[in-house]
């Protein structure tokens, strides 16, 4: 049995991006009994005469990417199965009877295989947030969310919060200096980064209009609940980072891809609608088949997508380190907006979406934040794959942005950050603490998935303004 690599495909001259991915899709999916010689043989033969293979139903996909030709229907129509895929929920009783609906529902999809209610799931767009869903061979624009490659960041600091309180106004101004939210602008000095070079960027004609506010936002952060905040982290005993169990300084961030992934989003989520028709309340969960141009496409730019989050994140942590002579001992960081390719216990392979939800395989290890008055929690998971190996990726809303505004005022919000020793710079009511669900009743929800490695209490943070 044979396994392509991209560069087999590169020496045959296989050279596009997209065209690459689908290759090694589809051999992987209906060539797997076909050694690495036989495959080569048949992908120069289709190379050199794509013509001959535009109408077999499997190769004549590659034949019509080659020579330009998009030989899929322009839609099709699929109904809702009778009895749903199997779901586990973890911690139901404190999980908002709309979510649950929602994942009801993208259980009764034809591609659904399995799925994952997380404790702080609450509803969203299509699936609801903190829902984990595998499907068999295609990707839910929805499902990923919006916010693609958002994610967590942290560096454990060779400091002692001793540093922090020392030198809490230096720590101010860096923040105020090094990091920038919100959704237009950016940082005084452009910032540079490697995945600024991706050749993505040039062979997706949309993205090639994205690119120039993707430069200017590099390491920035969302509004909403985006933040970057100095505080101190506690290792347990025994813990898997081989650090000794002593209290650290650290750097924690959460926020993505910013208007790159927000376009790619909107732009396949359109895509996927217009050819995916499904019963009216069920559109949202529209899907792109991974063998079509399409669904290779989505996954190569929700992929770039990821990388800028990253890169994001990278700037942010360097930009402050730096500025504050600080030098990282440990970076620890997860996507939870995202799908990945994965295999389940039976041996399947699928397509895993976790919208706010932490990877959480045998070892694995995530950050999950509480609020700012509030601990995160540094974590290794436990591979169940009843949770598709997924935790939870934050505490979760209990109260809606509208509602948050109205229950709580500036002044309170104040004595709330004040009484918990917490300084937030900028802010706004729509995120205070009590917006949010008990963080320990979230963590003790999900015994059965994580085993906690440290635990972080926030002192310094900014976020975007109101």
């Amino acid at each position: 049995m044979g396994t392509l690599k991209t560069k087999d495909l590169i020496k045959i001259g296989y050279t596009n991006n997209q065209l690459i991915s689908l290759v090694l899709g589809i051999t992987s999916k209906y060539f797997k009994h076909y050694c690495n010689e036989k495959l080569i043989e048949l992908l120069i033969a289709i190379k050199n005469n794509p013509e001959l293979h535009l109408n077999d139903e499997i190769t004549g996909k590659i034949a019509g990417k080659i020579i330009g030709k998009v030989a899929e229907p322009a839609f099709q129509t699929f109904g809702l199965r009778d009895t749903p895929s199997p779901c586990s929920i973890y911690g139901g009783k404190d999980i908002e009877a709309v979510a649950k609906k929602q994942m009801e529902l993208a259980m009764l999809l034809s591609v659904s295989v399995q799925g994952a209610l997380m404790p702080d799931a609450h509803m969203g767009y299509g699936l609801p947030i903190g829902g984990v869903l595998a499907t068999d061979n295609v990707v839910i624009p929805y499902a990923v969310g919006m916010d693609i490659g958002c994610r967590m960041a942290l560096t454990i600091i060779d400091e002692t919060d001793a540093f922090i309180k020392r030198f809490d106004y230096k720590v101010k101004q860096a923040l105020r200096n090094f990091t920038h939210f919100g959704m237009e602008g950016g940082l005084d000095v452009r910032q540079e980064h490697e995945v600024l070079d991706s050749p993505v960027f040039g062979q997706i004609p949309f993205l090639k209009l994205l690119k120039g506010k993707a430069v200017r936002q590099l390491g920035t952060s969302g509004s909403g609940n985006h933040f970057v905040e100095f505080g101190t982290i506690e290792l347990a005993e025994n813990n898997t980072l081989g650090l000794p169990a002593k209290k650290y300084a650290a750097l924690l961030s959460h926020s993505g891809s910013r208007g790159l992934g927000a376009a790619i989003a909107k732009h396949y989520t359109q895509i996927a609608m217009n050819t995916c028709k499904l019963p009216r309340h069920a559109q949202q969960l529209a899907w792109l088949d991974l063998d079509s141009e399409a669904g290779q496409e989505y996954w190569l730019t929700m992929t770039l997508a990821g990388d800028y989050a990253k890169a994001c994140h990278e700037r942010i942590h360097t930009n402050l380190l730096k500025a504050l002579g600080l030098k990282a001992i440990k970076v620890i960081e997860n996507h939870h907006n995202f799908a990945w390719k994965d295999t389940l216990a039976d041996g399947k392979e699928v397509i895993i979406h976790r919208k706010g939800a932490t990877p959480a395989h045998a070892g694995e290890l995530g950050i999950i934040p509480g609020s700012i008055t509030t601990p995160a929690y540094l974590v290794s998971g436990k591979g169940a794959d009843r949770s598709l190996f997924s935790a939870s990726h934050g505490a979760g809303r209990a109260m809606s942005r509208q509602k948050a505004k109205e229950s709580m005022t500036v002044s309170a919000m104040k004595k709330l950050l004040s009484g918990a020793g917490a300084t937030l710079i900028g802010g706004s009511v729509e995120e205070n603490p009590l917006a949010y669900k008990d963080i320990e009743t979230v963590m003790n929800a999900q015994k059965d998935l994580v085993d906690i490695q440290g635990r972080f209490i926030p002192m310094i943070a900014r976020m975007n303004k109101d």
